[in-house]
């Protein structure tokens, strides 16, 4: 992988929202808190960026589980302004007004938009700012909900492969429970990310880095990291197939 200064780019992730949130004269920013590593980050970020008195955190689960408890502690360990609101009810009567039932990622879609309408309903009514979780691993390979998950005003982590975001939350204090806790989006009962991107983050983004930043050849690539060449074509199709979530809607020239 790269190397990084991560004291550098700390600094740097600080300034960039500090920036941001002082050119759209926003009072704050809103973050959704999951539980997880990415937005645990981000939370600990924008404190140091902003104050806690300007960073809300709305928890919004669908299931009550481990993950509500670690974003709790994100929260009550920085101090911030935070709600938790179940979408359980919300989500479900979405689900009952289309008429049938939604299938498991469906239904993981419809929850992730419904996270993006209540985190806009709040920044709305206070003039903050959505700042967004999602890192360079997620973006890269769409893993993440167009229009809900992947929709903020400004994403701090985005240029940050996964492996890289860990390292910075040991950094700056995120709790050790949740940099070590297995990547879930939380989607569905058992849900995981690696499970679900059909491998590691670690390897995920080992290729990544050789195909997108430093656009080596395929065989060249698998050759170094001792994997078969399936692996990388693997992520090379996660990376085609996704494009259209990494770019506002185009229609023909007229």
């Amino acid at each position: 992988m790269r190397e990084l200064n991560f004291e550098e780019v700390i600094g740097r992730l600080v300034s960039f929202i500090k920036e941001k949130t002082e050119e759209a004269k926003a009072k704050g920013v809103v973050i959704g808190i999951s539980g997880g590593v990415d937005s645990a980050t981000v939370a600990h970020l924008a404190t140091k960026a902003l104050g806690k008195e300007k960073v809300l955190g709305l928890i919004m689960p669908y299931y009550m589980n481990q993950d509500v408890e670690d974003a709790l502690l994100v929260c009550k360990k920085l101090g911030i302004e935070h709600k938790l609101i179940s979408i359980k009810e919300i989500v479900d009567a979405f689900e009952k007004s289309i008429g049938f039932e939604l299938d498991k990622v469906s239904k993981g879609n419809l929850m992730a938009r419904t996270r993006m309408i209540l985190l806009y309903a709040h920044a709305n009514s206070r003039n903050y700012l959505v700042l967004g979780t999602s890192n360079k691993s997620e973006f890269l390979t769409g893993y993440f909900t167009k229009w809900g998950d992947g929709a903020s005003d400004y994403a701090p982590l985005i240029n940050l492969y996964k492996t890289e975001v860990w390292e910075i939350a040991k950094r700056i204090g995120v709790p050790e429970r949740i940099i070590t806790k297995k990547p879930s989006a939380g989607l569905w009962e058992g849900q995981s990310d690696e499970d679900e991107l059909g491998i590691s983050y670690k390897l995920l983004d080992e290729i990544l880095y050789r195909l997108v930043d430093l656009k080596m050849e395929k065989n060249k690539i698998a050759e170094e990291l001792n994997v078969p060449m399936e692996k990388v074509e693997y992520v090379e199709h996660l990376v085609k197939k996704s494009e259209h979530k990494r770019r506002l809607p185009v229609g023909p020239k007229i």
